[in-house]
């Protein structure tokens, strides 16, 4: 079972987790919740774009590959666009199974395959300004680990 939500209302943190944790069966709830912060310059927020039903299919395949790895119960990806506030939620992966190490692991992924091929292009508002933010170096270096 999977849940994927890629929309500008506010993450609701409590209800995933307690989706993730209705299967008797699984032992293991690991979830990651990212916010906006703030970076070099005073951060007012980000401004979201996403390519609509690509972005879904995106991180369906994305679930499929973390599936295809370790034996998962549930799986959620939820994940804002439009306008955020710095300090705000902007993404939440949660995955539940049998085993806290699958869980780790397999949550781990799903969010460094997430931040490279999701198509998802940030704008930071700050102070001085907006510009496009890049892709950094350091997060497509974590695909060594997992390609």
């Amino acid at each position: 079972m999977n849940i994927i939500e890629v929309s500008q209302d506010a993450i609701d943190v409590e209800r995933y987790i307690d989706w993730l944790s209705e299967r008797s069966e699984d032992g293991a709830v690991v979830t990651f919740m990212g916010k906006v912060r703030c970076l070099e310059q005073p951060t007012i927020g980000l401004y979201l774009e996403h390519y609509a039903g690509m972005t879904e299919k995106v991180l369906t395949n994305i679930i499929a590959q973390a599936r295809s790895k370790w034996q998962l119960g549930k799986v959620a990806v939820i994940h804002r666009v439009g306008d955020i506030k710095t300090n705000e939620k902007i993404v939440f992966v949660g995955v539940s199974c049998s085993h806290r190490s699958d869980a780790f692991a397999a949550a781990e992924f799903i969010m460094d395959i997430l931040k490279n091929q999701a198509p998802f292009w940030k704008k930071e508002r700050t102070i001085n300004g907006e510009k496009w933010v890049e892709v950094k170096k350091s997060d497509t270096e974590l695909l060594k680990k997992w390609y």
